[in-house]
């Protein structure tokens, strides 16, 4: 593995991590939207489906070596609404209330998105400690051949 692989697959994981702290921003944004733009209803969850994908630059796949074709990126695949059943709270004077009186919000749980929060901060900076790694690594390898 080369340097810049390194840097490859540390860059897919930042980008990975990015995207899913991104929806659960939006998750934490939206936890008592009982109407979206469409009218349709509540917001709905969202989560982020994730995949491991081959480095494939096309200089690397040509040079593949055997050591190389075990090395893997992570990759976003999409955006899955999440199938919980809205939690029904007892608001008769919202203007979304049913005839009986109950709201639908979303079902998010907050210490849920913090958890996932936290664990995606971390691989986050696990990946960027990794990439400065690989930074420093390069720096010396330069300071050798002078």
């Amino acid at each position: 593995m080369d340097l810049f692989t390194a840097m490859d697959i540390g860059s897919s994981g930042m980008s990975a991590q990015r995207t899913l702290l991104n929806t659960i921003s939006m998750n934490l944004a939206n936890i008592r939207t009982t109407r979206t733009v469409g009218g349709t209803g509540p917001y709905v969850r969202k989560s982020v489906m994730l995949e491991s994908t081959p480095l494939d630059a096309p200089f690397s796949k040509a040079m593949q070596t055997a050591q190389d074709r075990q090395l893997a990126g992570v990759k976003v695949t999409g955006l899955v609404n999440d199938n919980r059943p809205f939690r029904m709270q007892y608001e008769p004077g919202h203007p979304d209330a049913n005839a009986d009186g109950y709201v639908a919000y979303p079902d998010i749980n907050v210490v849920e998105e913090m958890a996932n929060m936290i664990t995606a901060m971390r691989s986050y900076e696990a990946s960027s400690s990794s990439i400065g790694t690989v930074k420093s690594m390069f720096n010396k390898a330069l300071e050798i051949g002078r």
